[in-house]
């Protein structure tokens, strides 16, 4: 018996072959090919069309593991990068919102990669995975920020090494629904794949460990609506629930990590639609920024410690939020 999933709500209206392509990460020629081939299920009946349109709740099975292959990296110049550090062994990129890391699924051209191997091609043989040269970490295309990237295989390993260890500094800064309880936590749950929803992540019990930190550094009650006649004070807020900031600072590195974490505390990240955050007045994205990065240069030694001011999307709702 093959790989199985059910259609997540995100992904409704989308082609069975896109659907497939994003689920088990593989090309959509190779998703293509197992649907040709009647290896792809949609309810128990073999699909009849690459081109099916889903509905969420749909559940689709494979009788074959995808074929994933490698991916050929062209350097592309035309991929805009804000390079806040490099010397010869480690880059510093504040990468954009809206900006893949690495070639994937769906994601076959004008990623950070590509742009990273117009500037310092020697990349593309630093690393064990090749559609993935001199990454160390990632972040979600949805979320800005801070990441390094290594220059030579020793820092790759380095630096690596160092994360495995724990020994990185990574902040975040979010703008979530509602207000904590405490003005400080910590979130130690372990997160891994949903089984009924395959392109989220989710606590669960035979998940990976995962921890998270976390601080209050300010609270946004919602306002009550204005009344007849002039007012002093405050006026509406300019969304109807309570908000708060919070700076957060990762100990474990697990995919969607700070927004599985927030979201099982009942503090989804705002514009975060995977997860349950509510929409936001001028933001399409996670309301997330990685605006700290601090670690060992991975030759010398010496203490590197990078800082990166939140975009002027989140900047924005942030203002709104506290009127």
């Amino acid at each position: 018996m093959g790989p199985s999933g059910v259609v997540p709500d995100a992904l409704a209206g989308e082609r069975l072959d896109r659907v497939v392509a994003l689920v088990w990460e593989c090309s959509r020629a190779e998703a293509a090919r197992l649907i040709n081939q009647e290896k792809v299920a949609v309810n128990g009946r073999p699909a009849g069309s690459r081109s099916q349109r889903l509905a969420a709740g749909d559940h689709i099975s494979l009788s074959e593991e995808p074929t994933v292959g490698p991916v050929a990296l062209e350097p592309d110049p035309a991929v805009e990068l804000d390079v806040v550090y490099a010397d010869e062994h480690v880059i510093v990129v504040n990468k954009p919102a809206d900006l893949v890391v690495h070639p994937g699924s769906g994601n076959a051209h004008g990623t950070m990669v590509h742009g990273l191997l117009a500037r310092y091609p020697e990349i593309a043989e630093v690393g064990a995975e090749p559609e993935r040269p001199g990454i160390v970490h990632r972040l979600d295309r949805g979320t800005s920020g801070l990441l390094m990237v290594a220059r030579t295989p020793a820092a790759h390993q380095a630096l690596s090494a160092a994360l495995g260890r724990r020994e990185v500094h990574r902040g975040y800064v979010a703008l979530v629904q509602g207000l904590p309880a405490d003005d400080r936590g910590v979130i130690d749950a372990p997160v891994g794949r949903s089984n009924r929803h395959p392109t989220k992540m989710t606590v669960k019990a035979d998940g990976r460990p995962a921890t998270t930190h976390y601080q209050v550094t300010d609270r946004m009650p919602a306002r009550a609506g204005s009344q007849d006649g002039p007012q002093e004070g405050p006026q509406d807020s300019p969304v109807p629930y309570d908000s708060a900031r919070l700076e957060l600072r990762l100990e474990t590195g697990r995919t969607h990590q700070i927004r599985v974490h927030l979201a099982a505390i009942g503090h989804p990240v705002l514009g975060d639609d995977l997860y349950g955050g509510p929409g936001a007045p001028g933001i399409n994205r996670p309301a997330l920024h990685a605006h700290t990065l601090g670690f060992d240069h991975p030759e010398s030694g010496q203490p590197l410690r990078f800082e990166s001011e939140a975009p002027e999307d989140i900047s924005a709702l942030y203002r709104l939020l506290r009127g």
